[in-house]
């Protein structure tokens, strides 16, 4: 009797699936950008058929559309898991400051996703339903922390939320994305411990005196 090929009688798990295309796009897109990723490196990565893919996430532009507001939304979700209310608002915007700088050194792929999305002027932002309601409650927190601050005496007024952070964020992104042509140029290792200890440093020290009353 010839041996009979055994069939795989698992049911599928859509979850594990879509978790597992998901994980192998943000890869793929981060490394290779919105254009050099293809949807069979993305399938292979994934362990599954590339009309699988197709099934879930529509196409190419929808599926990076996806992967773009799950970062947005994991980035925003940890942020709102901070506590600020025990210490002065100042200190809190400290804090946000490490958060930030530390979430960019632990999700690189972030970075890397949204360098791809300016590259194409936010082509897949403008068309997405969630992009105007992602930072919404972000910019709350910053505004409840700066009208406390102000009351507090510790932060000086009319600052600007957004301005501010834009301005946190730009401190590292700018840093973090360019480090390796920053090293190269002024030969220097920024990526060891303690160069990135020392620029969180300066970030905070500027950020310090820039809300400073």
């Amino acid at each position: 009797m010839k041996p009979t090929e055994k069939k795989n009688t698992q049911p599928r798990n859509a979850t594990a699936t879509k978790k597992r295309i998901m994980e192998a796009a943000r890869y793929e897109f981060a490394k290779k950008g919105f254009d050099g990723a293809r949807v069979d490196d993305i399938a292979k990565r994934a362990d599954i058929n590339k009309q699988m893919l197709y099934h879930y996430f529509g196409n190419k532009d929808d599926l990076f559309t996806t992967v773009l507001e799950d970062s947005y939304h994991a980035l925003r979700q940890k942020e709102a898991s901070l506590s600020f209310e025990k210490m002065p608002a100042s200190e809190a915007i400290i804090s946000l400051v490490e958060f930030t700088w530390g979430y960019y050194l632990k999700h690189p792929e972030l970075m890397q996703l949204l360098i791809s999305e300016n590259q194409m002027e936010a082509r897949h932002l403008k068309a997405a339903s969630f992009a105007k309601d992602v930072n919404k409650n972000h910019v709350d927190i910053l505004h409840r922390l700066l009208e406390r601050g102000q009351r507090e005496g510790n932060i000086r007024s009319n600052i600007d939320p957004i301005q501010l952070y834009i301005n946190i964020a730009s401190l590292g992104f700018f840093y973090l994305s360019n480090k390796h042509t920053l090293s190269t140029t002024y030969q220097l290792n920024l990526t060891s411990p303690r160069a990135l200890s020392a620029r969180l440093n300066v970030i905070k020290e500027t950020i310090t005196r820039w809300i400073a009353p």
